[in-house]
């Protein structure tokens, strides 16, 4: 029998920190995220997800006293499904079954009093660029932001009854491989328009480039559903704390005259820089990563995301789009290789998108689904 312990005061807090790097220590992949990013998900005054929903977390100690799992469990009511369905994350667990689905269990009953008829995990109180879906297979190192965990976490989940809801996958090319002649092809019909036109964000000019992002961004996602669409003033914040790590050779927009029709955002891999960090990142962890950022050559940078607005789509911008940005970084950058971002399985534009630039797959992640109802039957992500 495990006991639950809501998380709510500083010991907690740090338990709730510290425990993964305790269960990974022997891990020489694991590379620890920054404790800052994780406190920020739990955090009202800095997560807008809590105006529309409540999290809470709670560790599991054995009868020693000793943490065995951790857990966060949330409902967020933008999160549109068929039916009231909550989330679960920050899982981390022995590799036992029989305290797994203690764990689950009691995400369950949770969720079950919120009115919730489903749960999805592991999946992050937020966006879904972050922390979000089980890493099930993988031949790099982590990504920043992005789940790591112990591939017996996948037994763990299934062997409870949780079902694959979605894939995500990650795909990696050299940055200095030629570009597909497809999207070269697209590149040449439409530089001869005059009015279409590429561009690459300058931090000078970041207001602009966020205004941009935000009508790139809302009119793509906004059908989709699941509290996508961001706020100009939410993007703004978001790039100015980007700011310190952007590289400006590598995030590009399309234009058609003035209006932004397609963005490419791509950002170096910070986990090059972060690993040294040890999940820190005060005043002098600080100095550390402007030392390690100064001195020590990324090797990758990452895609963060790709979008065409609707009336440009299935035109060839995308192509145009890559070329004009590869054109440029792979003179004006050292980087060796490049990796797309998760890409939904549901998403066969995008999935179309990675195959055409000769990728290949580095990482997968699933996002999985609980039905309380064990009788209803199971529906996956519809395709897009």
């Amino acid at each position: 029998m495990i006991i639950a312990e809501e998380v709510q005061n500083e010991i907690q807090k740090k338990e709730f920190l510290e425990f993964p790097a305790r269960l990974y220590k022997d891990d020489k992949d694991y590379i620890r995220p920054l404790d800052q990013d994780i406190e920020s998900v739990f955090d009202e005054r800095k997560n807008r997800f809590f105006q529309d929903g409540e999290c809470a977390r709670y560790l599991f100690k054995n009868d020693q006293k000793e943490t065995v799992g951790k857990v966060a469990v949330f409902v967020n009511r933008r999160y549109i499904q068929d039916q009231p369905t909550g989330g679960i994350g920050f899982f981390d667990c022995i590799n036992d079954q029989k305290t797994a689905n203690e764990i689950f269990d009691f995400a369950k009953n949770w969720l079950q009093q919120k009115g919730m008829e489903a749960m999805d995990g592991p999946i992050n109180f937020g966006e879904r660029d972050k922390f979000w879906g089980l890493l099930v297979e993988s031949n790099a190192s982590p990504l920043y932001a992005m789940n790591y965990n112990p591939y017996y976490y996948k037994a763990l989940f299934e062997n409870y009854g949780f079902q694959e809801y979605f894939n995500q996958l990650c795909f990696s090319r050299k940055a200095h491989a030629p570009v597909s002649k497809i999207f070269n092809l697209m590149h040449q019909k439409h530089s001869r328009n005059p009015v279409i036109s590429a561009q690459r964000i300058t931090k000078n000019k970041l207001n602009k480039f966020a205004e941009d992002f935000e009508k790139v961004y809302n009119i793509s996602w906004e059908s989709h559903g699941e509290g996508k669409v961001m706020s100009c003033n939410q993007i703004k914040k978001m790039f100015k704390m980007m700011k310190p790590v952007m590289n400006e050779h590598i995030a590009w927009f399309a234009y058609e005259n003035e209006k932004p029709i397609a963005m490419w955002i791509n950002i170096p891999d910070l986990n090059q820089w972060f690993k040294y960090l040890n999940g820190k990142f005060g005043l002098w962890e600080k100095l550390k990563f402007l030392c390690y950022k100064t001195f020590k050559h990324n090797t990758k940078f990452v895609g963060l995301i790709f979008g065409v607005v609707p009336e440009w789509q299935n035109k060839g911008i995308e192509g145009y789009l890559i070329v004009e940005a590869a054109n440029h970084f792979q003179k004006a950058t050292k980087f060796e290789d490049f990796e797309m971002q998760w890409i939904g399985d549901f998403n066969p534009k995008m999935l179309g998108l990675a195959k055409h630039l000769d990728t290949e797959l580095t990482r997968k992640f699933t996002t999985y689904r609980y039905l309380f109802d064990r009788n209803k039957p199971f529906v996956r992500h519809p395709n897009l």
